[in-house]
C-alpha cells in the first residue's frame, strides 16, 4: 500500500499488535511489485497485509512470491489490485469492507435525515439573507415523518443503511436483483423494482456496483421519473449515474443531490454542481478516514490472527465476487 496510507492505517497500538502476530518490518511498506528488494520480501512471505494504492498482484508479483498464501486487505474493495490469478493459486483473500461500510453508512443515514429536513438549502439561504424566513411556507414537505427512502442495491452497505433507519418513522423500499420479498421483509424493507422506486421515493440513494451493467443505472429516463424535490444520494460510484442528464434537473431545480463520488472523480472547476443551492459535493469522504482508519486496521489483525490460529477468516472473498462487488 501506499506508505502514508501505512502509517494512517497502522498506529502504535495497532504496530504492536502486528509485531506480535507476524515476523514483520513495520516500516517496510511495498509499493512496487517489480523492484528488486520488494521481490525479495516477495519471495519469503506468505502473507501480504495491502491497502489502498495497492500495486497489481498478477502472474509476475505471484511467481515473485512462491510461499504466499493469504491476503489481508485493509480497506474495501479487492478488484483494484488482485487478479483471478490470485484464486487460481489456492491463496485465500479478506477484506476489512465490513468495517468501512460502516461510515458511509453514517453519512448516508445523515444524509438522508438532513435530505428530507431540507437543511442544505435552508442553510444556504440563511447564511444569504441572514433573516428569518416562513421556512414552513418556503418548504411545506420538509420533514422525515412518512418519507419514502429508496435504497438501491442491497450491498453490505446498503443493508447497514437500512439497520440504522430503522428507528425513524420512513418507510424503507429497496431494489436489488439478487434480493428477495422474504429477504427484504427480514430487513425491515420492501423489494419493489427500480422504475417504482425511482417514481415513488422522496430520497434515493445507490449502494450499487460499479459494473458494466450498472453503467448509467440512473439514466436520464429514471432521473425524470423522480418525483420533483426528490433527492438523489451516491456514495457509491459516479459511473451509476448520467451526471448530464443529472446536471440538467438540478439547473432546472426540479431535484437536490447530495454526491460524495461523480464521473470524473474530480468534477471540472466549471462545474455547476460546486455551487449550486441543491447539491451537496463532498469529495470521497464517506468511507474510512482519520480516526475511522484504525477501524480497518483492526478489522485486519483481528484476521490475521484467526489466520495464525488455523482459523477461517470471517470475511473471506471469493472469486465470484469480483464480479458483483463494488
Amino acid at each position: 500500500m501506499d506508505p502514508t496510507v501505512a502509517a494512517r492505517l497502522f498506529g502504535p497500538r495497532e504496530r504492536a499488535r502486528l509485531n506480535e502476530l507476524t515476523h514483520i518490518d513495520p516500516d517496510q511498506v511495498l509499493t512496487d511489485f517489480s523492484d528488486p528488494a520488494a521481490r525479495a520480501v516477495l519471495a519469503e512471505t506468505e502473507v501480504l497485509i495491502t491497502g489502498w494504492q495497492c500495486p497489481l498482484l498478477d502472474s509476475e508479483a505471484l511467481r515473485a512470491a512462491p510461499n504466499l498464501r493469504a491476503v489481508v486487505h485493509a480497506a474495501g474493495s479487492v478488484k483494484g489490485h488482485l487478479t483471478l490469478e490470485v484464486w487460481d493459486r489456492g491463496i485465500t483473500v479478506t477484506t476489512a469492507a465490513a468495517g468501512n461500510a460502516l461510515p458511509v453508512a453514517e453519512f448516508t443515514l445523515a444524509a438522508i435525515l438532513f435530505a428530507n429536513k431540507r437543511v442544505l438549502p435552508i442553510a444556504r439561504s440563511y447564511r444569504a439573507d441572514r433573516r428569518e424566513q416562513d421556512w414552513h411556507a418556503r418548504f411545506p414537505e420538509m420533514g422525515n415523518l412518512n418519507k419514502r427512502v429508496g435504497i438501491v442495491g442491497a450491498s453490505r452497505i446498503g443493508r447497514r443503511v437500512v439497520e440504522l433507519l430503522r428507528p425513524f418513522d420512513l418507510e424503507i423500499v429497496v431494489s436489488d436483483p439478487y434480493l428477495t420479498e422474504e429477504e427484504a421483509r427480514a430487513l425491515g424493507a420492501e423489494a419493489v423494482t427500480l422504475d417504482e422506486l425511482c417514481t415513488t421515493s422522496d430520497v434515493v440513494s445507490l449502494h450499487a456496483p460499479d459494473l458494466p451493467e450498472t453503467r448509467h443505472l440512473i439514466d436520464r429516463r429514471r432521473l425524470a421519473g423522480f418525483r420533483t424535490g426528490a433527492t438523489l444520494i451516491n456514495t457509491a460510484r459516479g459511473a451509476l449515474v448520467d451526471e448530464r442528464a443529472l446536471v440538467d434537473e438540478i439547473l432546472a431545480e426540479r431535484l437536490y443531490a447530495v454526491l460524495d463520488v461523480t464521473d470524473p472523480w474530480t468534477l471540472p472547476a466549471e462545474s455547476p454542481l460546486y455551487d449550486h443551492p441543491h447539491v451537496l459535493l463532498t469529495p470521497h469522504i464517506a468511507g474510512s478516514l482519520g480516526t475511522e482508519l484504525n477501524r480497518l486496521a483492526t478489522a485486519a489483525l483481528d484476521e490475521l490472527a484467526r489466520y495464525t490460529q488455523g482459523e477461517p477468516f470471517q470475511e473471506q472473498v471469493l472469486a465470484d465476487h469480483l464480479f458483483v462487488i463494488a
